[in-house]
């Protein structure tokens, strides 16, 4: 009887571990982002690709005068320059 147990116990943990939990989008970027940003006013911008937390890429841009962080709008033509330069420089 224990055997059995302890068997029974074994399989309900090896299901549990191969049970996908499914969690909240953690993404930065909560709206569409800004179109256009003069460069003058970038201090510098960071790329985070999709992953299990965010299922999209990001662009965050902080800008110069204070620090402040904002999102970037992928469709937008200043993104998808940024983007295909980057693509450039990793080849």
């Amino acid at each position: 009887m224990r055997s059995a147990a302890i068997l029974l116990t074994c399989i309900l943990f090896s299901y549990v571990q191969g049970v996908a939990i499914v969690t909240k989008s953690r993404c930065l970027c909560k709206d569409a982002g800004l179109n256009v940003i003069s460069h003058k006013a970038i201090e510098k911008i960071e790329v985070y690709y999709a992953s299990s937390s965010c299922q999209h890429m990001e662009l965050i841009v902080t800008l110069n005068n204070g620090g402040e962080q904002r999102c970037l709008n992928l469709k937008s033509k200043f993104a998808k320059n940024f983007i295909k330069n980057l693509k450039r420089e990793k080849r």
